[in-house]
């Protein structure tokens, strides 16, 4: 590199990196893409899908005459609790299969090294506690639908935080994309406004857009944050750093829960009152969800993740129409359609960034640089060591060194 401009080995030709990298490990990860990577970005999208897909027949399971007899802020915590059960389990398992050499991953050193590194973490658990606090105030101010249609928004949110927080750097045909995204989504929820309602349903309510802007940025946020912590630490096991985001989400939401005691009374403290067996479900559910939505932005991206969310929602509708004989509208079709023209468009290989590939590239090739001069060496001693060899049976050297 030379005036901050990079130049390839192969045909010398020099181009301005531009991108600020999140972690060297990470850079590594994401220049050797292999098929088990692709293969794990179907498994989570996949099982992203089912869980997403499952939600809501299990949130209409926990209702008790069309409400809820639990408190939501008892569901965050044993949500948050059941991750943090699941981290310990597998952080042991993977402790356990350590090969001799490495560093132990139980140590006291490793941890506390572990847990000054992942602070950060603290910010998107604290951003998550506030989301499903939102969830529930939105309620107040706009009807479901409309809460569907402004939370679309998301979706753009998210791509510019992701440029300015990652400096991720996205073609002029995956922006397209992106608004296809919205479009499509935005077309399928149309269908449920009921009749009469306005076009988007926008009630006149004190703090109403102010909700509305938090509610769309506070889980933006959330995504874009809990991305950059895994990935900047991306040599840390994610069993780690899943047990300090768990962590910092079970404290947040116990707080929480303390504060709702002092305000109502001790009764509200006990955390297991209303719940049932379909409440119990719904809790490992979305603790399901938490843990795969880990895996997605340490080894995907937000973005994969919202198309998964999206497609999951299609397949929704596709299976009540199947099993409850729920009836698809035109909005349903042509809305799915423009999501999966989106996705295709987004993800094709001719909307990449070109300097990004070429950076990945050059990189590489600076990567496998750097194993030559060891080669090198290993050449030129055996080089030596021949010549060595061939100079002790020269002709000149068979005579005796003595006065002729």
């Amino acid at each position: 590199m030379k005036n901050g401009m990079i130049e390839c080995s192969v045909c010398h030709s020099k181009f301005n990196p531009g991108t600020k990298t999140v972690s060297r490990a990470y850079d590594r990860h994401r220049i050797k893409v292999s098929s088990k990577q692709r293969a794990l970005n179907v498994l989570l999208v996949v099982g992203d899908c089912i869980l997403v897909g499952l939600q809501p027949i299990l949130v209409f399971m926990s209702k008790v005459d069309g409400k809820f007899n639990f408190s939501p802020v008892s569901v965050n915590f044993l949500t948050e609790a059941a991750k943090v059960l699941f981290a310990i389990v597998m952080l042991l398992f993977q402790a356990r299969r350590q090969k001799v050499g490495e560093k132990p991953l139980l140590s006291v050193s490793t941890f506390v090294q572990a847990a000054r590194s992942n602070v950060l973490l603290a910010v998107p658990a604290l951003l998550y506690a506030i989301n499903n606090y939102l969830k529930f105030i939105m309620q107040l101010y706009f009807n479901p639908a409309t809460v569907k249609m402004l939370s679309n928004l998301k979706v753009l949110v998210i791509a510019v935080l992701l440029k300015v927080i990652m400096r991720r750097r996205f073609s002029i045909i995956q922006w397209e994309a992106l608004a296809l995204l919205l479009i499509g989504i935005s077309v399928n929820q149309m269908r449920s406004l009921p009749e009469g309602a306005p076009a988007m349903g926008l009630p006149v309510a004190t703090g109403a857009y102010m909700y509305t802007l938090v509610f769309v940025t506070v889980p933006s946020l959330a995504s874009v944050f809990n991305e950059y912590a895994l990935k900047s630490q991306y040599d840390t096991s994610i069993y780690l750093q899943n047990l300090f985001l768990y962590g910092y989400g079970a404290i947040f939401n116990f707080l929480a829960i303390v504060g709702t005691a002092i305000v109502k009374g001790p009764s509200s403290f006990d955390i297991f009152q209303g719940h049932s067996k379909a409440t119990m479900l719904l809790i490992f559910n979305n603790a399901a969800q938490g843990i795969l939505s880990s895996f997605f932005f340490k080894y995907a991206d937000t973005i994969l993740k919202k198309y998964s969310s999206t497609v999951a929602t299609i397949f929704t509708g596709i299976a009540s129409a199947a099993l409850f004989g729920h009836t698809l509208t035109i909005n349903f079709i042509l809305g799915i359609s423009i999501v999966f023209i989106s996705m295709h468009q987004f993800f094709s290989p001719i909307s990449k960034v070109k300097e990004e590939q070429e950076i990945g590239k050059v990189e590489l090739l600076d990567s496998n640089s750097n194993h030559r001069p060891k080669d090198d060496s290993m050449i030129e001693m055996a080089a030596a060591a021949n010549e060595e060899a061939s100079h002790h049976v020269g002709s000149d050297d068979r005579q005796p060194l003595l006065p002729r």
